[in-house]
């Protein structure tokens, strides 16, 4: 998932392993987590004791899962974002004037990271929580990131994490990406048209700092029989330049 390390550690990456495996898995037995990592019963019961011992695994019955230590872990980590306090607010309103799914969104590490997203009235519930990892190629608000980043980070951030395709209509060519990021520059916003899921459709802007710098996005997300082209880039594009301008204002005077 991460660069290349020059040296890297053997048993670190195991225990990271271990850690995945179990959130994805959500819960598993040893015997499932060797087979699964394709390791011996010992060596997986010696990670996983370990992890017990500092609190970030615990045994629920004969079934090891990942413990809420990464809760406070993951606080912290959202918490050094200055973005996240400031857009609260502001992604809550967003949420209950168009009645669909507001999102905040940063980039780490080539990834779209979500920070924060609030449900409308009329939202339709998403696979979107905090700390959720997304392809930015694939979404509105990762698209409006890579618009503003320099060629050169692009090609940095495609090389590591690639292209892949989310759906039948995600952009998976670097040429029609640049096309793409070139559209959403001059227009001030980009719109995810099924790309990342399937009957949904996704409107984005981004929330720079004072000096101009990205400091994130912004996006609501709604079903496509809710969120027409028309209302997209007409009422919706005006309420998020509006959120985004309050955020930013925020930021520079807070």
């Amino acid at each position: 998932m991460g660069r290349e390390a020059k040296n890297p550690v053997k048993t670190t990456q195991r225990s990271l392993d271990v850690i995945e495996a179990l959130q994805e898995t959500d819960g598993a037995r040893l015997t499932e987590l060797a087979d699964r990592l394709d390791l011996p019963n010992s060596t997986v019961h010696n990670h996983l004791s370990t992890l017990m011992e500092r609190d970030y695994v615990f045994k629920d019955g004969d079934i090891y899962r990942v413990s809420l230590r990464f809760l406070d872990l993951g606080e912290h980590a959202r918490k050094r974002r200055k973005i996240y306090d400031l857009a609260k607010p502001e992604i809550r309103e967003l949420a209950d004037e168009t009645g669909e799914v507001a999102n905040l969104l940063v980039e780490e590490n080539g990834w779209g990271v979500f920070l924060w997203s609030s449900e409308g009235e009329n939202a339709v519930p998403l696979d979107i929580h905090p700390g959720k990892h997304v392809h930015l190629h694939a979404t509105a608000v990762g698209k409006c990131i890579l618009a503003h980043l320099s060629e050169k980070r692009v090609d940095e951030i495609v090389a590591r994490r690639g292209l892949p395709a989310e759906t039948d209509r995600t952009i998976t060519d670097r040429g029609a990406l640049a096309d793409e990021l070139e559209t959403v520059r001059n227009r001030g916003y980009a719109i995810d048209d099924e790309e990342r899921l399937p009957g949904m459709r996704c409107i984005g802007t981004t929330v720079k700092s004072e000096s101009g710098n990205i400091i994130g996005a912004i996006s609501v997300s709604g079903p496509t029989s809710a969120m027409g082209m028309d209302r997209l880039t007409d009422s919706l594009a005006d309420q998020l330049r509006g959120a985004a301008n309050v955020i930013e204002l925020k930021v520079a005077y807070s």
